[in-house]
């Protein structure tokens, strides 16, 4: 089991939010701020804003719908689906500084009355039953071991036919993984799993699985554009996901990089959704 503080110690690096406003700044953007603007700092997982589009257009989203972000991180996503569907976004993270950090950047982009941020976790939601019409996740179930509580709770906060969204990084193959990765300093506060695992865990709360689609060549061609992006530039963007991980990201970037090469993790997307 991963140990709920040693994943937010993980993601807590402290003064965060100077480095963005520092950062923002380099690059003369005051509030109000466009969260396209925000992008390259708050969309925290493969692919960025590439993979956030049709990820979140596969939701099938309107201005009526509630929606539950699982682990929100920063709210880039949430924010992301706010502006571009209307809906109503609620995002709980259990890092604090991230959920602190991210409020601010809502109201930077004029979105706090469709954007609520909450700090908890994803195991115990401080949602009503039947209050949610959409869910999903994404690279958050990396850190959580128990896979079965997350679709239970999915379960619990969706109405009838709602739909449940993941993209993770998944386990597809065997072999000894390199740390640090972006969502772990070491194999104790991963928890990594096979798509197989998380189908498994979505049916037996009642879900059915719909689409499982892999993510591995679009992962790919974003790394080797990063890459050649990066060799062109004196150094990283003012802001850039390097402000969240540490002076140890591109290290981070190369082990998750080079496991997925190596065939052992792959990023996956899996789609479920609730009987009417």
């Amino acid at each position: 089991m991963t140990n709920p503080n040693e994943v937010e110690h993980h993601y807590h690096s402290g003064h965060l939010l100077k480095r963005i406003s520092d950062g923002c700044a380099a690059l003369n953007l005051t509030p109000p701020i466009s969260q396209d603007a925000l992008a390259p700092v708050d969309e925290f997982h493969i692919g960025g804003r590439l993979a956030t589009e049709p990820f979140v257009k596969a939701l099938g989203l309107t201005p009526e719908s509630r929606v539950i972000d699982f682990g929100c991180g920063l709210g880039g996503p949430a924010r992301y689906v706010a502006a571009a569907t209307g809906a109503h976004v609620t995002g709980v993270d259990l890092t604090a500084e991230f959920v602190e950090t991210g409020r601010t950047l809502t109201e930077w982009t004029g979105l706090s009355d469709r954007v609520q941020l909450i700090e908890g976790s994803v195991l115990d939601l401080p949602l009503e039953a039947g209050s949610m019409d959409a869910a999903y996740m994404i690279h958050v179930g990396m850190n959580i071991a128990d896979k079965v509580g997350i679709a239970r709770e999915a379960k619990r906060v969706l109405k009838l036919g709602g739909i449940f969204a993941i993209y993770d990084v998944m386990q597809v193959g065997e072999g000894q993984m390199d740390y640090p990765a972006p969502w772990a300093s070491s194999s104790g506060q991963s928890a990594l799993a096979p798509p197989e695992t998380y189908e498994a865990a979505l049916k037996s709360v009642g879900f059915k699985v719909s689409d499982r689609i892999d993510r591995t060549e679009f992962a790919k061609q974003f790394f080797a554009d990063l890459a050649a992006a990066q060799s062109r530039s004196d150094g990283p963007p003012p802001l850039g996901l390097h402000l969240i991980m540490g002076e140890d990201t591109a290290l981070k970037v190369q082990n998750m990089v080079r496991n997925i090469e190596r065939g052992l993790i792959a990023p996956i997307e899996i789609h479920a959704r609730l009987p009417v």
